[in-house]
């Protein structure tokens, strides 16, 4: 194994919730007089944390967002993970890998520690993620695309950047990681390859990263 830790990001690599969380995104703002297609949503605030979402609204409109708007999504977004959310598929083929190669790996989202906590309890991957495996944008100033975050990861894991891996999906954190100085792979099960143009390595599905991380 050519790293000491691999960081997963969550939403989107681990569990299948970025339909989920964008549909409800994109309808909240809609219902809230900011007109949003889920196309946009992905397109403009996927990876993103939470703060990203009000300072583009404010920017784009002049007007804040209501203050139980977060509180409110994520209701919306918890009871729908209750019912529908899912596991990626063949993500706990990747992470009994790295378990069974004794490769430490962690989480690092830009969701709250309770969409994560969640997310895997409901889709049966909290067996895989101690407390002390998970890091979320609420642990750092700012959230992707800087590099805070997947910094503070490793610090806590022990492990130096530069032997770090990330595993991404969206152009946020992709940047992150760049700036972070770690190896980055993107996911392109979701988004289009050419909006990760930053990231080392490209895959499709989780067979192909279990097949790189030897």
């Amino acid at each position: 194994m050519r790293y000491d830790l691999v960081i997963f990001d969550n939403d989107g690599v681990l569990v299948d919730s970025e339909p989920i969380s964008n549909r409800l995104l994109a309808a909240y703002l809609t219902e809230l007089g900011h007109p949003t297609s889920y196309e946009g949503a992905i397109r403009d605030y996927m990876g993103s944390a939470m703060h990203r979402i009000h300072d583009l609204v404010l920017e784009r409109t002049g007007q804040r967002l209501p203050d139980d708007f977060d509180d409110v999504f994520h209701a919306r977004v918890f009871a729908a993970f209750e019912r529908e959310l899912q596991p990626v598929a063949g993500v706990s083929g990747v992470l009994e890998k790295l378990a069974a190669d004794g490769v430490p790996y962690c989480v690092g989202s830009s969701g709250s520690h309770a969409r994560i906590r969640v997310g895997h309890r409901t889709t049966g991957l909290d067996r895989w993620f101690a407390e002390e495996r998970i890091f979320s944008s609420e642990d750092v100033g700012r959230g992707k695309p800087a590099p805070d975050l997947f910094l503070y990861a490793a610090e806590r894991m022990g492990v130096a950047p530069e032997r770090c891996l990330v595993v991404e999906d969206s152009p946020l954190g992709v940047q992150a990681a760049v700036a972070a100085g770690m190896t980055v792979y993107g996911f392109t099960a979701m988004t289009p390859a050419a909006k990760l143009t930053g990231a080392d390595q490209l895959f499709v599905t989780m067979g192909e990263l279990a097949d790189l991380l030897v």
